[in-house]
């Protein structure tokens, strides 16, 4: 379970995805280390995307105004998902 000022911070994020057919999954692995699953939609483009470093940016900036010491996010995208 991810923690609510977490799930908080990333609220925004979450609903932009969404917006373009995307889920967001949110899971802890570890103390420090946020796994961010985007799963493409019904319909929605797997590889159409931000290149991985901008979104991580929208990650780590929304995680920063959050909390003070963010975890690590790992990103795993649509095409890289088993």
């Amino acid at each position: 379970m991810v923690a609510p000022v977490i799930a908080d911070a990333l609220a925004s994020l979450r609903e932009m995805l969404a917006a373009d057919g995307y889920d967001l999954d949110l899971r802890e692995d570890g103390a420090d280390i946020l796994v961010a699953e985007i799963r493409a939609g019904r319909g929605a483009c797997a590889d159409c995307l931000v290149p991985k470093e901008m979104m991580r940016g929208y990650f780590d900036s929304a995680l920063r105004a959050a909390v003070d010491m963010p975890p690590e996010v790992r990103l795993i995208y649509p095409a890289e998902a088993n």
